[in-house]
């Protein structure tokens, strides 16, 4: 894996792809800085060597206008402050200004382009955009592997035209080697936890990971298909039933790959979708009439925890409840504190996927895991076997 370890950028201009699609409050104000620190490492290994840094981003989903609300301006202090250095701004990405903006860079200094995004040829993938945003460094840097698995100018593109000066940056090799690790080279046995509401989402992450993993839990909504698919009566819980077969054949490929399927075998129900409905126990085959299945119970916890803690490598994406729902977040917290616990052991663990990554920070997770995955989309891929469009790019 070329990173930016590969190179000394003294006296260089490096351009650097980042992820800061950050969470906003209805002020402008940041409310989540992850993405923003994430960098850093990157940005001080280049200004260490003595070279410059060229920031581009995009933000929302500004269609190709430049809008007030999506202009990064707004989080130029917020960048500052945890980088640990002044970052200077410029209202264009490309054109007179910021060829100005980058000309006068001195090493040392960092330089944040406007939104990206604000052209619409940056999703298209425009070759012209790209070439007017390489001509502003000499290396390319992709640290944004939050948009690797897009192929837009200033992810995949613009990679072509630095032949020999295309690197990733420290993030995208940390989410790149925790990926490798649950795929490929994890200490056994590796367990996989899958959650979330719908099967049909999961397919191929499923069949991808199969042959790399020993144990398969299954949990959240999608537990239910399964469920119903193996004969049980699951009342008014969530179910595909046009995924039935194909959850049989599912099971069935796991048990040719000789993987372990765990599904919940007890649950908590509630006469409705609401944290004040009325709620109790039930066996997971006979949830009566009425009733839907909202979370893991305590025998489901029991099992997945005993698992867990004979696993060495763990891959957690999506919940196994209805956590955003106080009565029925105890399934999700129970596997959290099994993950925490086998880490704390010694074992490898990545969460990854919008749901999974909002559980950990909401209740505290993310020093007791050993990583969290900062692309939702980009890693789901990832897990699928595709190459994503941002990493080819580097590694042609």
């Amino acid at each position: 894996m070329k990173t930016i370890n590969d190179f000394n950028f003294s006296g260089k201009k490096a351009l650097v792809r980042v992820d800061f699609n950050v969470p906003q409050d209805d002020q402008l104000k940041v409310t989540d800085h992850t993405r923003i620190a994430a960098v850093k490492p990157t940005v001080d290994k280049i200004l260490q060597d003595g070279g410059s840094v060229i920031l581009m981003a995009h933000l929302g989903r500004p269609k190709g206008e430049a809008k007030d609300e999506f202009s990064l301006k707004h989080i130029v202090a917020d960048v500052s402050e945890i980088l640990g250095r002044e970052v200077k701004f410029v209202e264009e990405s490309i054109g007179e200004k910021a060829q100005q903006a980058a000309s006068g860079l001195k090493p040392g200094e960092i330089l944040l382009l406007e939104n990206l995004r604000f052209h619409s040829e940056e999703e298209k993938g425009d070759r012209g955009f790209a070439e007017q945003l390489s001509q502003l460094g000499d290396a390319y840097v992709n640290d944004a592997f939050g948009t690797a698995h897009r192929a837009h100018a200033s992810t995949a593109v613009i990679a072509e035209f630095f032949e020999s000066t295309k690197f990733f940056g420290l993030l995208m090799a940390k989410e790149l080697e925790a990926i490798d690790k649950v795929l490929k080279s994890g200490e056994k046995p590796v367990t996989a936890i899958l959650g979330g509401s719908k099967v049909s989402t999961k397919i191929t992450i499923i069949e991808n990971i199969l042959p790399a993993v020993d144990n398969l839990i299954i949990g959240g909504g999608m537990s239910f298909t399964f469920i119903k698919a193996l004969g049980g009566k699951i009342g008014t819980s969530l179910v595909e039933e046009d995924k039935l077969s194909l959850a049989l054949e599912i099971l069935g490929k796991a048990k040719e790959n000789n993987v372990k399927v765990y599904l919940p075998s007890d649950v908590m129900i509630a006469e409705s979708f609401s944290n004040d409905a009325e709620r109790k126990e039930s066996d997971i085959y006979s949830i009566p009439e009425g009733w839907m299945g909202m979370d893991a119970g305590p025998k489901s916890r029991d099992q997945f925890n005993d698992v867990l803690l004979n696993s060495r490598t763990i891959l957690w994406n999506g919940p196994i409840g209805v956590f955003e729902m106080s009565n029925f977040s105890a399934g999700t917290v129970a596997l959290g504190d099994s993950i925490a616990e086998a880490t704390a052991q010694g074992a490898f663990s990545l969460v990854g996927g919008g749901d999974s990554v909002a559980f950990v920070k909401q209740f505290g997770y993310e020093d007791k895991v050993s990583y969290v995955s900062t692309g939702g989309g980009a890693m789901l891929e990832s897990l699928e076997g595709l190459e994503l469009p941002g990493v080819a790019a580097i590694n042609k």
